[in-house]
């Protein structure tokens, strides 16, 4: 029995995300575990890019983030299932966030859709495939 099933997901992209949602749902409740869903915003800190936003960006965006992962949790699953799933809202890059709370939850599975791949990357997007080569947990990778 595991403790817990993580999943990544890109608020950006909508329903795209819902059958690595369902997945992942699917196999928290084949293990009994407890489902943890993050979703990671873009860290512009102190680049040159971060000039152009006011101070408070950063913050709002966590706001948007967390809001728009709630109704895409509720949009895929349902209220109820929404209602038992921890979720996560992170700052930097995606899978470097998602590999740093796997080290810290230590998950059984982590669950990552795979979307806009290029072959440079072997049918895997950028982020699906580094958090394959670096998890210290299985990985299920959803097409």
């Amino acid at each position: 029995m595991s403790s817990s099933i993580l999943c990544a997901v890109d608020v950006s992209n909508g329903k795209d995300d819902f059958a690595t949602i369902q997945v992942a749902q699917k196999m928290a409740d084949l293990e009994g575990a407890q489902l943890d869903v993050i979703a990671v915003v873009p860290d512009f800190g102190m680049s040159p890019v971060g000039g152009f936003f006011s101070k408070d960006h950063h913050d709002k965006m966590l706001v948007e983030a967390k809001a728009m992962l709630n109704r895409l949790m509720i949009d895929a699953l349902g209220t109820d299932n929404n209602d038992k799933i921890r979720h996560i809202v992170a700052t930097g890059k995606a899978y470097e966030e998602v590999l740093k709370l796997a080290d810290k939850t230590t998950p059984s599975l982590i669950v990552v859709g795979s979307h806009k791949a290029e072959k440079s990357h072997y049918m895997l997007g950028p982020n699906a495939a580094r958090i394959v080569r670096h998890a210290n947990c299985s990985v299920y990778v959803v097409r």
